[in-house]
C-alpha cells in the first residue's frame, strides 16, 4: 500500500512520494511467506496423506503450529490495520477487496462446499477498511486503540454470550457467534479481528504519524518486500498454485 496521499504541492507541481516504510512490507512479506508455507503443509497432509515435509510435521492440530498460525494472522491484520492509516481510500480498497473475497468465497464452494471460506481473512480484511473508513478516518490513535481493546475484550463474552441465545443459524457468524454446526479452515470473525485491526491503526496514528519508516538507513530491496507489497495476490493465487502442481505431480485426484 502506497505510504502517501497522492496530491501537489502550493505551487501545482505533482507531490513526490517519500519512499514506501520498508519494515512495514518486510514484516507483511514475512507473515504472508509463513502463511503460504503453513497452507502447503496443510495441503500435503490433507490432500496427500503426507506426516512430514522437510522435517516438518504436518498435523496443524498440534500447539506449535497453533501458535505460528496466530501469530502471523495477528501480524497481517495488525499491519493492514496500521496500513489503513496510510491509505487514500479505505472504502474503494474495502470494496475492492470484499469482490475479490467473494470470489474466494465461491471458487471454495465450487471446489469443495464442505470446506468453503465464507468470513475467512480476507472478508474479515475486506470489513474492517469499510468500517474503518466510515467511522474511524478521522479517528485518532487513543480513539483507535481504546475501541480497539474493546472489540478484542469483547471476545471473552462470546461463548457465554453464544450459549444463553442459543443460536442456531449463522447469519451472527460474521461477529464469532456462528451456529453449532459451523465449520471452517478460515475463519477471521470481527470480534476479536477488528480489534486487532484497530490496534494496527493506532500505530499507524502513532508511531508513523509522519508517514515515514522509522530505519534511520535506506535498506536494500528484498525478495521478503517484493512479497509484502503483493500480498493480496500472493494470498489468492497460492492455494490454487499449490493444488496445481500437486494435481500435476498426480499426488490429488
Amino acid at each position: 500500500m502506497i505510504n502517501v496521499m497522492a496530491g501537489s504541492d502550493t505551487t501545482g507541481a505533482p507531490a513526490v512520494r517519500p519512499p514506501r516504510i520498508w519494515e512495514i512490507d518486510f514484516l507483511r512479506g514475512v507473515s504472508i511467506i509463513l502463511m503460504v508455507c503453513y497452507h502447503l503443509l496443510f495441503d500435503l497432509g490433507e490432500f496427500v496423506g503426507v506426516k512430514t515435509f522437510l522435517g516438518w510435521s504436518t498435523d496443524m492440530s498440534k500447539t506449535a503450529w497453533i501458535i505460528a498460525q496466530s501469530f502471523f494472522a495477528v501480524l497481517f491484520v495488525l499491519l493492514s490495520g496500521t496500513s489503513s492509516t496510510l491509505s487514500r481510500s479505505n472504502i474503494r480498497r474495502g470494496l475492492r477487496l470484499l469482490a475479490v473475497s467473494l470470489a474466494v468465497s465461491v471458487a471454495t464452494y465450487i471446489f469443495d462446499p464442505a470446506s468453503a471460506v465464507y468470513f475467512g481473512i480476507l472478508q474479515c480484511l475486506a470489513v474492517s477498511m469499510l468500517i474503518f473508513g466510515a467511522a474511524f478516518e478521522k479517528a485518532g490513535a487513543a480513539a483507535c486503540a481504546a475501541w480497539g481493546a474493546l472489540v478484542i475484550g469483547l471476545a471473552a463474552a462470546l461463548p457465554a454470550l453464544k450459549k444463553a441465545l442459543a443460536i442456531q443459524t449463522n447469519w451472527l457468524m460474521p461477529f464469532g457467534l456462528p451456529g453449532p454446526s459451523y465449520s471452517a479452515f478460515d475463519y477471521f470473525p470481527l470480534i476479536p479481528w477488528f480489534g486487532i485491526f484497530l490496534v494496527g491503526a493506532a500505530l499507524g496514528r502513532s508511531v508513523y504519524a509522519s508517514r515515514r519508516s522509522l530505519l534511520p538507513w535506506r535498506m536494500p530491496r528484498t525478495f521478503v518486500n517484493f512479497a509484502g507489497r503483493h500480498s493480496l495476490l500472493i494470498y489468492i493465487v497460492h492455494q490454487p498454485v499449490i493444488m496445481g502442481v500437486l494435481y500435476l505431480l498426480g499426488l490429488v485426484r
